[in-house]
């Protein structure tokens, strides 16, 4: 029974066009489908469920909701028992609330992020097939995104005022959904406050992070590329695109992982992210990251933070 990985994300754009034309030509994802109310499904090439991302026209950016897809049909019902014992309140959403999706589990985790679960979404298979493939497709557009990979939450965090929503999202998910955790950053006098926590389900260093801020929002939605390499190609589609960077290609020291930031044309904080850093297991010992190197965390060339990075998001 559990969480086996992230499904799709749910984002609001400002400009669908440009949106779409942003997430085809510089990530590589494919259009699958759209809406009778304008919403645009995505996928990318190495993907077998129908769509990955979902872009809503709004006059905000941000994120709607953020799916994680469970093994068998009867998880939901578990889950929600658990959920809704440790005091979460749930919806059960009929099949085809979403195209091509199953039923799906709905609540709001403690940051106010909207979650969802589900178990079946249609299969379509991926770009190379399952049968002798190729290892990658002809016609791989921009920076040819493998996967969404994972999604960066900024939570609610007011210490003087006893509010800190990374704790109570990271409590949430271990005792829920079996999340571990791999990574940490711990803040305060005694060193004890975590104000940031990266979390998964699988083997990767991470399926969901949450970050403190001031308020709650969307920092980034991540896509796996194979390589450094990779990772540098897609900075030249960017450049190429003049899609606005936020970070220029470099490695965490959290994660270990390679990395570019950069934003769709509503202001939608993007990630290509390459390497999986490390094995991740639930007894493999969680890595913690002071205060006073966090920015080595971070970014870990430079071991220095950049203000927009912490400061802006949806």
């Amino acid at each position: 029974m559990g969480v086996l990985r992230m499904g799709h994300a749910s984002v609001r754009v400002m400009d669908i066009d440009a949106a779409v034309r942003h997430y085809e030509n510089v990530l590589g994802l494919k259009t699958v489908m759209t809406d009778k109310a304008g919403n645009v499904y995505l996928k990318c090439w190495d993907e077998w469920d129908k769509y990955s991302l979902i872009l809503t026209p709004s006059d905000r950016a941000g994120l709607n909701h953020v799916a994680y897809k469970v093994q068998d049909d009867a998880d939901l019902d578990a889950l929600q028992k658990r959920i809704e014992a440790w005091g979460t309140k749930t919806t059960m959403l009929a099949e085809g609330a979403l195209p091509s999706t199953g039923r799906m589990l709905q609540f709001d985790l403690p940051s106010g992020h909207e979650m969802r679960l589900y178990a079946m979404k249609e299969y379509v298979g991926t770009d190379v097939g399952t049968t002798n493939p190729d290892p990658w497709p002809d016609g791989i557009r921009g920076a040819g995104a493998h996967w969404l990979d994972h999604c960066l939450l900024m939570c609610e965090m007011n210490p003087p005022e006893g509010i800190n929503t990374v704790q109570d999202n990271t409590r949430f998910m271990k005792e829920c959904l079996d999340f571990f955790l791999t990574e940490q950053v711990l803040v305060g006098p005694n060193a004890d406050m975590q104000a940031a926590t990266w979390m998964t389900r699988t083997s990767t260093p991470h399926d969901i992070a949450f970050v403190g801020g001031p308020v709650s929002g969307l920092h980034h939605i991540a896509f796996f590329l194979d390589s450094w390499h990779d990772v540098l190609k897609a900075a030249d589609v960017m450049a190429k695109n003049k899609v606005r960077i936020d970070v220029a290609p470099t490695r965490h020291g959290i994660t270990r992982g390679e990395t570019i930031y950069f934003f769709d044309p509503s202001g939608n904080r993007n990630e290509t992210f390459a390497g999986l850093g490390y094995l991740a297991q639930p007894d493999r010992p969680v890595t913690t990251w002071s205060e006073d190197r966090l920015g080595s965390g971070i970014f870990y060339h430079t071991g220095e933070l950049v203000s927009s990075f912490t400061d802006v998001y949806t």
